[in-house]
């Protein structure tokens, strides 16, 4: 595979793995009533309204003018992403919907001639791939939190969003017989919602 093709393989497979992300993040959300979605479990911990808020914040100012400016935008003010000031669930997640499109956008755009630049978060120099890296392993960590809080506030209501507990093998097997039928296979946050809605339960 050629240099440019790896790159492009990389970035397509970047912009995959956010959107399954932003995906399972939105199916936990999508559980949660409105009380527990800015609810806390203890005095220390953040919401999931609070995390969708520092997540939101953080997307948009690391991926705004991704190139060309600091990934920390003097604009920014971290500190009340962990403070609810007045906010609603629908204000925070439209906020949240449009700093990923911001994400998607700067994604999209990127050629292969822009992986041999740096571009800089909070002073430090980063290459473009390091960037990306970054942003999706901070992503994917607050996202695990929003799933274990949903996870916890719904309790035996719980719709899971992974392999059901003593059914991997059966998964397997579901996975197997798409195969075996020259069907693709789905992603992989999407493979465990279709072998569940195919057992009839809903997700």
């Amino acid at each position: 595979m050629s240099k440019r093709n790896i790159i492009k393989n990389y970035r397509d497979d970047a912009i995959s793995n956010f959107k399954s992300y932003k995906k399972l993040a939105e199916r936990a959300i999508g559980q949660v009533s409105d009380e527990e979605f800015f609810r806390t479990i203890d005095a220390e911990a953040n919401s999931i309204a609070l995390i969708v808020k520092h997540l939101a914040g953080n997307i948009r100012s690391r991926w705004t003018d991704f190139l060309d400016s600091d990934g920390e935008k003097a604009d920014r003010n971290r500190d009340t992403e962990f403070v609810v000031l007045g906010d609603s669930r629908e204000g925070l997640m439209a906020f949240w919907e449009a700093s990923w499109e911001t994400l998607f956008q700067t994604l999209d755009g990127l050629k292969v001639k822009h992986f041999g630049r740096k571009v800089t978060i909070r002073g430090q120099e980063h290459t473009v791939a390091e960037a990306i890296n970054r942003q999706m392993t901070h992503y994917a960590y607050h996202i695990g939190q929003i799933v274990f809080l949903a996870k916890h506030f719904r309790s035996a209501e719980w719709q899971s969003l992974s392999i059901p507990k003593n059914r991997s093998g059966e998964f397997n097997s579901f996975l197997d017989a798409k195969k075996q039928a020259g069907e693709e296979l789905p992603e992989r946050f999407d493979a465990a919602a279709e072998f569940i809605a195919a057992d009839g339960e809903v997700l």
